[in-house]
């Protein structure tokens, strides 16, 4: 069974930078794609961005491009999303996920595991 544990999320004044970590345990993290995703109060769960199991690949959707970045080190089993330039609008929970095909997908249903979350809060 893979467990994914998030963590790096907080309180942060507009114009900030938080990063988030994920480290995962169980399973071949080296083969999977992973994607964080974020969900705020009645707006549906949402992709933000994805790497491919080699890393050869990423994702990242049209609000966060040029200020957050995705990357994974597949011998620690993590997964990073460094997010700078952080705006009120980007307030939600974060959620790490795995995808064991390896290729990335943006819908949430081809995840396969996810992480507990972690909250991320942008004060204007």
């Amino acid at each position: 069974q893979v467990q994914l544990v998030e963590s790096g999320g907080g309180l942060v004044q507009a114009g900030g930078w938080l990063r988030l970590s994920c480290a995962a345990s169980g399973g071949t993290f080296s083969s999977y794609a992973m994607g964080w995703f974020r969900q705020s109060p009645g707006k549906e769960r949402e992709l933000v961005a994805a790497i491919n199991w080699s890393a050869g690949r990423t994702y990242y959707e049209d609000s966060v491009k040029g200020r957050f970045t995705i990357s994974r080190d597949n011998a620690k089993k993590t997964v990073s999303l460094q997010m700078n330039s952080l705006k009120p609008e980007d307030t939600a929970v974060y959620y790490c996920a795995a995808e064991r095909r390896g290729a990335i997908a943006t819908s949430s249903h081809a995840y396969d595991y996810w992480g507990q979350g972690t909250q991320v809060t942008v004060s204007s």
